[in-house]
């Protein structure tokens, strides 16, 4: 008889668990964290600089401040009463297409087209022919370069994974530049596309990359919110920071007066 659910990921034999066939109490104490992730992900142990390069990837997008929208979730629900799995949840649910999901677009962007063979000039200009959004370019404060991308393609120069997807990368922004007359740098979700492309990664896990790097910042966010801040300290004031766009105040027609 078929089993409804099947995993290549994780069995139990006896009370011992094992990971990706690997005894899990054997990991406890030998693996960083970056390191059972990649095993997890990629099913087999990563190299040294495979090691590395992931520590660096991941560290790189922990935070981003209090501004973005999922830790304004997160802080917003904490503040109403909830507790930190909620908030941090609230927070994860925040990640979207404009902030987390772009990490995803853009592994896809770069492989397919790196994968392609075609010119980027023609890449680039299709897409602003028809004012698509090129994924993993442009930021809101970073208009020169992004710091996080300059050191992240420095640690994947230095450890080996700089190759075709990071050159077919840089290349796009230089050609956006050219066509738009308008530099959009290449931002740390599109870096992190790159290198991890060039590791081998399926597009596919590129939002999962952005979770499992951002969740830390989200459990201190909500930490800080629950033992400093008071509970619904984060209402707006609706004379100052709200503006009402809709119709004047106006008279319920009689026809629908009942008392």
């Amino acid at each position: 008889m078929e089993k409804k659910w099947r995993t290549a990921l994780t069995q139990h034999v006896g009370h011992e668990t094992y990971i990706r066939g690997y005894r899990l109490l054997d990991l406890v104490g030998n693996l960083s964290f970056a390191q059972a992730i990649y095993l997890l992900l990629k099913g087999e142990l990563p190299s040294e600089k495979e090691s590395e390069m992931m520590e660096a990837m991941l560290v790189s997008i922990i935070d981003h401040g209090i501004a973005p929208p999922s830790v304004i979730s997160a802080r917003a629900v904490a503040s109403g009463g909830n507790s930190l799995n909620v908030g941090v949840a609230a927070g994860v649910l925040a990640f979207g297409s404009a902030h987390g999901g772009a990490l995803e677009d853009a592994m896809k962007f770069i492989q397919e087209g790196v994968r392609s063979g075609r010119a980027v000039e023609e890449i680039v200009r299709e897409y602003l022919e028809a004012k698509r959004p090129i994924p993993g370019y442009g930021h809101r404060y970073y208009k020169d370069f992004d710091p996080r991308t300059k050191r992240l393609m420095e640690v994947a120069k230095g450890l080996g994974f700089y190759d075709r997807h990071c050159q077919f990368a840089e290349e796009v922004q230089e050609e956006i530049g050219k066509q738009k007359g308008k530099k959009l740098v290449l931002n740390v979700d599109g870096a992190i596309a790159s290198i991890a492309s060039e590791m081998g990664f399926d597009w596919r896990l590129g939002k999962g990359f952005f979770i499992i790097g951002r969740v830390p910042g989200l459990v201190a966010h909500v930490y800080e919110e629950l033992t400093t801040e008071k509970p619904f300290s984060k209402r707006l004031d609706e004379e100052r920071e709200t503006e009402y766009t809709g119709v004047p105040p106006r008279d319920l027609p009689e026809e629908f007066r009942k008392v």
